[in-house]
């Protein structure tokens, strides 16, 4: 909603194609008919599901200047109980999607002059916390990552930034036991806060920010 309402084209995924047909008119609805506003659906474990995710948004708006990398998998498991395949759809979805759609959308944002990369990272990129050890890993990988890219493609200004927050109020949120789910943190304000950071243009960046709560327990 934030950068619809900022006069941004947007292209959204997930695995739903219900829910993204509801968010799309919800979107339109509130923002007016001059947003364009499209989706693809896929399944960011399957690669071709992702070539098929960046082709779509090529055709749709010729060049991508913001990504937003937000999806993300939170298995909670023991070492022991943790399969091959748990590890392979944490990382598939955490780290390697980012990857791809980084390296797809990358050269337009260079030989545009500006471009904004968005990792959604989490406090687990700074932490170890026990049953969550695929979850913790695949978000330092991300953290790294973003380190470099901003490295990377500063000179080109794009820049990228690794927002990690603590526990969100979100469905995934409700995975985490042992916390008061009432103060984790609403994705609005982390979305309100995502567009504010953005936009400044100038000599300063926050590529690597921590969002945390008021209150823990």
């Amino acid at each position: 909603m934030q950068m619809a309402q900022s006069g941004c084209n947007l292209f959204l995924t997930s695995r739903d194609v219900a829910e993204l047909q509801k968010l799309q008119q919800e979107l339109q609805d509130a923002v007016g008919k001059d947003a364009k506003i499209f989706y693809e659906a896929g399944d960011l474990r399957n690669v071709e599901d992702v070539k098929r995710i960046i082709e779509t948004a090529k055709k749709e708006l010729k060049s991508v200047d913001i990504l937003v990398n937000c999806a993300g998998v939170f298995p909670v498991k023991s070492l022991q109980d943790s399969s091959l395949e748990d590890f392979e759809n944490c990382f598939q979805v955490n780290i390697r999607a980012p990857f791809l759609f980084c390296k797809a959308f990358v050269d337009d944002m260079k030989k545009n002059g500006w471009g904004r990369i968005v990792n959604i990272g989490s406090s687990s990129a700074y932490s170890g916390f026990k049953e969550t050890s695929l979850y913790c890993a695949s978000k330092h990988a991300l953290l790294g990552f973003s380190r470099s890219l901003q490295s990377e493609l500063k000179e080109h200004n794009v820049r990228t930034f690794c927002i990690s927050p603590g526990s969100v109020k979100t469905e995934m949120g409700k995975k985490v036991t042992h916390q008061d789910f009432s103060t984790f943190i609403d994705p609005e304000e982390i979305a309100e806060y995502i567009a504010f950071i953005i936009s400044f243009d100038k000599e300063m960046v926050s590529e690597e920010i921590r969002l945390n709560r008021m209150i823990t327990q």
